[in-house]
């Protein structure tokens, strides 16, 4: 008699996230179909991970990130996904492509070669918004992101050629409202977040003009949540680990549709 264990038999998915995070993990886990692993590698760089040349002709890429995409070529991995939403906006429009250009040369390096696909949050987030045929997206953030990636984000997405029509930071409520953004995880506030008080606050505050629903971070615990709003905002809802894994198993052919988190893995 056998049991399951998690291996990767359809894909196996290598996962660049942030070092002191464990949502991504646990939302990709609760979502990947079965037959898809996820194997992730752990950054603790600043953002964003991969720095423009003084001539922007490529990134190069921060020394843990380099070394987890080595370690990656040696795992045959089908797809690796450069999770962090942060590194993608704050690198600006071009930087996508320039960062999958570089890690592609190391990941393609080993046993896997050209099948592992190389693709970064920001990417699948703009596939996910396209696909879900959303041009006016209302921006959710997460507390811990300061004034100036909220606008990098702002930018971002409307240099994408998309139109964002507002944008709303959580309140993380009294114990945390004080503490200044950079501080909050350091803090312990990623291990204490509630999906309950941010469904409320997209219901009060998402525009009437919004066709939809952006919810960005991939540390930001926020897909328990995304079925009951598309529900009752009658509006897609993508967010950054959704994005992200849609994204992976679109790029490795697997089209399993996959229940209880947005009509978008379920296309």
């Amino acid at each position: 008699m056998t049991h399951h264990d998690n291996w990767g038999w359809r894909a196996r998915i290598g996962l660049f996230i942030v070092g002191s995070e464990a949502v991504p993990e646990a939302e990709w886990w609760a979502m990947a179909p079965p037959g898809v692993s996820v194997h992730a590698a752990r950054v603790t760089a600043p953002t964003p991970w991969a720095r423009w040349r003084a001539d922007r002709s490529g990134v190069d890429l921060a020394d843990d990130l380099a070394r987890g995409a080595k370690q990656f070529s040696s795992m045959k991995l089908q797809a690796v996904v450069f999770a962090h939403t942060s590194s993608s906006v704050v690198g600006g429009k071009g930087w996508d492509e320039a960062t999958v250009a570089a890690l592609s040369t190391v990941v393609s390096s080993g046993i896997a070669g050209d099948e592992a696909k190389v693709t970064t949050n920001g990417l699948d987030t703009l596939a996910a918004l396209r696909h879900a045929e959303v041009k006016r997206p209302f921006l959710v953030v997460p507390p811990w992101f300061p004034d100036d990636t909220v606008g990098a984000a702002l930018r971002y997405y409307g240099d994408h050629g998309l139109a964002p029509v507002g944008h709303l930071r959580l309140d993380p409520g009294r114990k945390w409202r004080d503490v200044p953004p950079q501080d909050l995880y350091p803090q312990g506030m990623g291990f204490e977040q509630e999906i309950e008080p941010l469904y409320a606050q997209i219901r009060r505050a998402c525009p009437p003009e919004a066709d939809g629903v952006l919810i960005g971070g991939t540390g930001f615990r926020c897909v328990g949540l995304i079925e009951t709003l598309e529900t009752d905002l009658g509006r897609p809802v993508i967010t950054a680990n959704q994005a992200s894994l849609w994204h992976c198993l679109r790029m490795t052919g697997i089209r399993t549709p996959i229940e209880g988190y947005g009509a978008l893995l379920r296309s």
